[in-house]
């Protein structure tokens, strides 16, 4: 895979419907300025843990890497529980995300039943990763297109109404900000502000996925570090942006979860359909994150396979180099959340979905503790920095400011009592994770 696959797999991964249909519940919650701010905090996270990513795919560019990262620099025990917390998010979402393309072609053919729609999407993203690296890599690339399109085109006509120079409704002058300041900064109080964050870090959850391609990437070298750099630029720009627009052309207590928020700047703007380019845009977002999806948590299953952790016929691969057990097991993990969410939505499913919303922040945790660890083992084995190809700048302030941030994130929640219940299932799975990769090393050796 090229630079331009890795920058369009990660806006697979991070680009979904959080932006284009929950983006205006965060604003009610948090106000206009306290959004904007909590989203260029969260950039500054994101982006001190992607500089410790990026020194570690060049270094060990391995498929499946965070927890091979973790499992050589933190423990094995790590690794295991690492791999296993990544495989879950990502099962989990491919389950919602097949559920949410049928919710919108069963609003498009209302006779027919959304098992067909859910069916036929499992098939076309099994054929699509099944075919190749490049195939997979090419249609993310079209898929996460149509995204970046209808994100742009909201900036650009969004910044134009605010100008004044094309008309909005509601307006009989340019709008000019007037609604991000319109109730104080922070209408709903600075503490609104810190529950807002948690969501925003889950919102930039995928980026990492760049770290899961370096082994099947040209020149990690340069690829890796040039994508991970290009790809948070570019979402920093597309988040900050949208919701500065949206923001300002939304008074901030009339935006929710009822519509759009693009849909509903588009048709006071006056452009015809705009719901239903939105729905195309939308359903394109959830086949590209269950396509991103089903490729991380293969490549995570296969690579504890390829250690021996789980049965080794998941390290298999095809004529064409993928690992097809490996990939038939995830789907089958994502059909299991699909059936939960049906069957037990308000017990195991919720389980399922608390423990993978504050997966990826560990997965953040791990790897900034990674990065830590691997700098502080070469300097004891005599290595000088300098040798590394890429170095992340700052260590070991950047690496432990990453650390703290990504583990504050986490614990922050215990101030929402809508999510407090997530850290202590979260809690319970982990040492379960740990306590059965220990029962299983002890049943080896004996």
């Amino acid at each position: 895979m090229t630079s331009r696959h890795l920058m369009m797999i990660s806006f697979g991964g991070v680009i979904g419907t959080g932006l284009f249909l929950s983006s205006g519940y965060t604003v009610s919650q948090a106000g206009p300025i306290g959004t904007i701010l909590a989203y260029a905090v969260g950039s500054a996270i994101v982006y001190l843990v992607m500089l410790c990513l990026g020194e570690l795919s060049v270094a060990m560019p391995l498929t499946g890497a965070f927890h091979v990262y973790a499992r050589r620099c933190l423990g094995p025990a790590t690794g295991f529980v690492t791999a296993i917390l990544y495989w879950l998010t990502w099962t989990v979402a491919l389950g919602s995300e097949f559920t949410g393309a049928a919710m919108i072609m069963t609003d498009w053919f209302p006779s027919t039943p959304a098992w067909m729609w859910a069916a036929l999407f499992i098939l076309l993203i099994l054929g699509v990763n099944l075919a190749s690296v490049r195939v997979f890599a090419e249609a993310e690339s079209l898929l996460s297109s149509i995204k970046v399109l209808a994100i742009l085109a909201f900036i650009v006509l969004g910044a134009l109404a605010i100008l004044g120079v094309i008309p909005y409704a509601g307006y009989d002058s340019a709008p000019l900000l007037s609604n991000l300041t319109a109730d104080g900064l922070f209408p709903q109080g600075l503490g609104a502000v810190f529950t807002t964050m948690l969501t925003v870090n889950f919102a930039f959850s995928g980026t990492e996925l760049i770290g899961i391609t370096a082994g099947e990437t040209k020149d990690p070298g340069t690829t890796v570090p040039r994508a991970i750099h290009a790809t948070l630029w570019r979402l920093v720009i597309f988040f900050i942006g949208s919701i500065t627009v949206m923001s300002a052309l939304i008074p901030w207590h009339a935006a929710g979860v009822e519509q759009s928020p693009f849909v509903t700047v588009f048709n006071a703007m006056g452009i015809p359909f705009a719901g239903t380019i939105m729905n195309v845009v939308i359903l394109a977002a959830i086949l590209s994150a269950a396509n991103s999806g089903l490729y991380a948590s293969t490549r995570m299953l296969w690579s504890l396979a390829d250690e021996g952790t789980v049965p080794r016929v998941l390290a298999r691969t095809n004529r064409f180099g993928v690992p097809a057990p490996a990939m038939a097991a995830s789907m089958i993990g994502g059909l299991a959340a699909l059936a939960t969410s049906t069957v037990a939505a308000s017990t195991v499913y919720i389980v399922l979905v608390s423990i993978s919303g504050l997966a990826v922040m560990l997965v953040w945790v791990s790897i900034a503790a990674s990065h830590l660890s691997f700098r502080r083992r070469r300097r004891l084995q005599g290595h000088d920095d300098d040798e590394l190809s890429y170095r992340a700048p700052g260590y070991p302030w950047v690496s432990l400011a990453a650390l703290v941030a990504s583990a504050l994130s986490c614990l922050l929640i215990v101030f929402d009592p809508t999510q407090r219940p997530a850290l202590w299932m979260t809690a319970v799975f982990v040492a379960a994770c740990y306590g059965l990769y220990w029962a299983g090393q002890r049943r080896i050796s004996a």
